[in-house]
């Protein structure tokens, strides 16, 4: 059964149920998915749609994660605000500060909601401090490593585990003729976030802002971090590492066949099936041996819906209506096995099993195995920092500046680190109670 036919019989599901005729009540749902991944949106809200008569869910693409919560903010401020608002994990906490602008999912879900359906390692990074969900989750990912499983077969290489096996395989694929080994995208949340969280080292104090307002960010205490990223650095004279972007810029290195591993989001997945002409596959992320024997586990990307306040009471009840049919196992099973994002739920990734998914598509739960790797620490749980899009962004300009030479990997840290907790006094003094 196809995707399209699963969505198409829970629709008739639903439909068959019985809805009342009365005129449609719409809800706004403003989200920054582009591209296949914007037609998959439009396909869920039509299904919705389908399936009762007495909402309509009008979904509207306003561009990137960072344009689309800048427009969310602005349209609340004139009393034009959409019903549900996606946003990416760095704005969680700017979010929860927005006291009186949000309406908590667990409130709109009522007494029979079931929120331990979710996924522990999902549903732990959008908490409040009682356990009780802020946000939906809804596209959720973990970085890992895609590799061109035919370049590297043809070149003898095993698929690497560590970091040192990352330049050995440079080695030998220079040695046969083929300059680039490696790229990465998301930098911040691929080699600061996730790499702490992988080998088990805080990037802040206070259990990485779980805690509380005062964390500080602490990126430049980890000495062999530095000398990784500067290793990384100074192989770029071979052409071993090519940067590409801040974003998924440098996709097209890797789907092109001009670098062999790339690192980045489980979501590639269904723009990486559609573009590479080779044979690839996704392993965890590698390990850095002189810090860990063994990894930790990594952290989610991705972002959930929030519901924004000012609304009547049954454009909620639609809003509701929406997120149980958005968090079905059929919905979110085609939702995971479409787009790479991990099932929100037991039920979807149970479901993707008995489907026979995983056996059909080796690799395709490797985020999931990563994420549920060990039991999350106060390093590996997630990060929470206020400010956090302006702080991703001063990581962004220090590691181009060692990228381009202009400074050590000690210095683009230590950059980052003073910089980002000028940005946390500031969120704090403005959220100070």
């Amino acid at each position: 059964m196809t995707g399209n036919t699963r969505i198409a019989v829970l629709a008739a599901t639903f439909a068959a149920a019985g809805a009342p005729a009365l005129a449609q009540t719409q809800v706004q749902w403003w989200h920054a998915m582009g591209g296949e991944l914007g037609e998959k949106v439009e396909e869920i809200a039509a299904g919705f749609n389908e399936a009762q008569d007495a909402y309509e869910i009008v979904p509207v693409y306003k561009g990137n994660y960072t344009e689309n919560m800048t427009a969310a903010i602005a349209a609340f401020r004139s009393g034009e605000h959409p019903h549900i608002v996606q946003v990416f994990e760095v704005g969680t906490a700017t979010m929860m500060a927005a006291e009186g602008a949000i309406r908590p999912v667990h409130q709109i879900m009522g007494d029979d909601w079931n929120a331990d359906a979710y996924l522990p390692a999902v549903k732990s990074y959008y908490v409040d401090t009682e356990g009780q969900l802020l946000s939906l989750p809804f596209n959720s990912s973990s970085p890992v490593m895609w590799y061109n499983r035919t370049l590297l077969e043809e070149n003898g290489i095993e698929v690497p585990t560590t970091w040192d096996d990352m330049f050995a395989a440079a080695e030998t694929l220079q040695a046969n003729g083929h300059e680039c080994a490696f790229s990465f995208g998301w930098q911040s949340w691929v080699m600061i976030e996730n790499y702490l969280a992988w080998h088990d080292q805080p990037m802040g104090t206070m259990a990485n802002g779980f805690g509380g307002l005062g964390t500080e960010l602490v990126i430049d205490e980890h000495p062999e971090h530095a000398a990784l990223l500067q290793r990384i650095a100074d192989s770029q004279e071979s052409g071993a590492f090519k940067y590409g972007g801040r974003r998924g810029d440098s996709l097209p290195l890797f789907t092109s066949g001009e670098c062999a591993m790339w690192m980045n989001s489980s979501a590639y997945y269904a723009g990486i099936s559609a573009q590479a002409e080779f044979e690839f596959g996704q392993t965890m992320l590698p390990r850095n041996a002189a810090v860990a024997d063994a990894p930790q586990n990594s952290i989610i990307g991705g972002a959930t819906l929030w519901v924004l306040a000012g609304h009547a009471d049954e454009e909620y009840d639609g809003v509701a209506e929406f997120f149980t049919y958005l968090s079905s196992p059929e919905v979110q099973a085609d939702w995971h096995q479409s787009t790479g994002y991990v099932p929100i739920t037991t039920a979807a990734y149970e479901l993707s099993e008995e489907q026979g998914f995983y056996e059909e598509n080796p690799g395709t739960d490797v985020a999931i195995e990563q994420l549920s790797l060990n039991e999350p620490t106060e390093n590996s749980r997630g990060v929470r920092f206020g400010n956090f899009v302006q702080i991703r962004d001063v990581i962004n300009e220090e590691l181009e500046g060692l990228w381009s030479g202009d400074q050590s990997a000690s210095e683009a840290l230590a950059g980052a680190q003073a910089r980002g907790n000028a940005l946390l006094r500031e969120f704090e003094e403005a959220n100070a109670n």
